[in-house]
């Protein structure tokens, strides 16, 4: 069965493949000695090369941002409700760059990669990187595409991390930074969950110290749960009640430790379905990555500091059920950019569905980015 887009998606998609072999120096001291970009493009680059946008992805995404595979109907790119034709992002106006992070596991050089000083997966050895790594990448990839400059670079959660990264590492390079549900760094809450997660996954039998591509295992388990964890962090508690509320699957209780109520029963099953297709070792490097980002560590401290480089204009947008990156860190970014005299946008939008609502239909959320999207598209109409 061939996939069928929307009148509204960009139709069918194919992913393209870039190698870079000028070695990339990470903030750790380490670097990569060569390495591939999967990314996809959406839309036409303008004679001007100035309608390029950007968008980052967040932990579990990838550089599917929107259409579908022709041999795949249920390959919707995860923000497809956002980028496409009459969309917010609107890819008859704009030239939309989805890119796969170094690390993940989704076709960019990752930890399932050959290691070429080995001629194995890397594995255990992949360098742990960050935030201001990807930036790194990505700007060589928009170099590759012949993009001196962004009209905006977007994304939510992690992917907000990286649209803020880019405002501070190439000020000149960026027109608008739009940063959805994120923050200027992760509280203590947050990192005890991502060290529990990857705790599930370093103490499953099946990780062998991140060499289990060689036994031709997967710590599924391990993984699971560490999706568990997330995923209860991305909704709401109001969200949770509303969806599954208390209700059992069966009439009574069974007196057991199985999945009786219909919460459960959802949250294994996401954990099993992202221990099909997503890479342990990915799990840990990009929750780490998230740990590590906080742009004013560098400053004493001060945001107001670390985000005087930048240049752009700004939309931030929050959530108010968002209790992982909740509205008030958002607005510590504003604050810090008003006092640098930028120009910024804020919303805090009522939505019930916690952090994951960056990801959905929310109509007014919607309307925000395609006023904003109107805006910039204004300046090169």
């Amino acid at each position: 069965m061939s996939a069928r887009p929307s009148a509204q998606s960009v139709g069918i998609v194919s992913a393209r493949t870039t190698h870079f072999a000028a070695p990339l120096a990470l903030s750790s001291g380490a670097q990569l000695a060569d390495y591939d970009l999967r990314y996809e493009t959406y839309g036409m680059l303008n004679s001007r090369r100035s309608n390029a946008v950007l968008v980052c992805h967040a932990l579990n995404a990838s550089h599917h941002v929107a259409g579908v595979y022709a041999d795949q109907p249920r390959s919707t790119g995860w923000w497809d409700n956002m980028v496409g034709p009459g969309k917010p992002i609107d890819t008859r106006r704009f030239f939309v760059i989805g890119v796969n992070n170094p690390g993940s596991c989704f076709g960019s050089t990752g930890p399932m990669s050959t290691n070429p000083a080995s001629g194995k997966p890397y594995g255990a050895a992949f360098p742990v990187v960050t935030v201001e790594d990807w930036v790194n990448v990505q700007a060589r990839l928009v170099d590759a595409l012949g993009i001196e400059r962004l009209a905006a670079v977007i994304g939510g959660s992690l992917g907000g991390m990286q649209a803020l990264s880019w405002a501070i590492q190439y000020p000149q390079r960026i027109g608008r930074c739009v940063a959805i549900a994120t923050t200027p760094k992760l509280s203590a809450q947050n990192i005890a969950f991502n060290d529990v997660a990857r705790s599930a996954i370093q103490s499953d039998p099946d990780f062998h110290g991140g060499d289990y591509y060689a036994h031709g295992v997967i710590p599924r388990r391990g993984l699971s749960v560490a999706r568990m964890i997330g995923h209860i962090t991305y909704l709401s508690g109001d969200d949770m009640t509303e969806r599954f509320g208390r209700s059992l699957r069966a009439q009574d209780y069974a007196f057991g430790y199985g999945a009786e109520f219909e919460v459960e029963s959802y949250l294994r099953y996401q954990g099993d379905k992202f221990s099909e297709y997503f890479d342990a070792n990915t799990y840990l490097l990009i929750t780490r990555a998230l740990d590590y980002f906080d742009p004013a560590r560098a400053h004493e401290g001060s945001l107001v500091q670390a985000l005087a480089p930048a240049q752009a204009q700004f939309l931030l947008v929050s959530f108010t059920t968002d209790w992982r990156f909740a509205p008030a860190r958002a607005r510590e970014i504003v604050a810090a950019l008003i006092a640098n005299g930028r120009d910024v946008s804020y919303a805090e939008i009522d939505a019930p569905h916690g952090h994951d609502a960056f990801l959905l239909d929310d109509p007014r959320y919607h309307q925000l980015v395609a006023a904003y999207f109107d805006r910039i598209a204004a300046e090169f109409a």
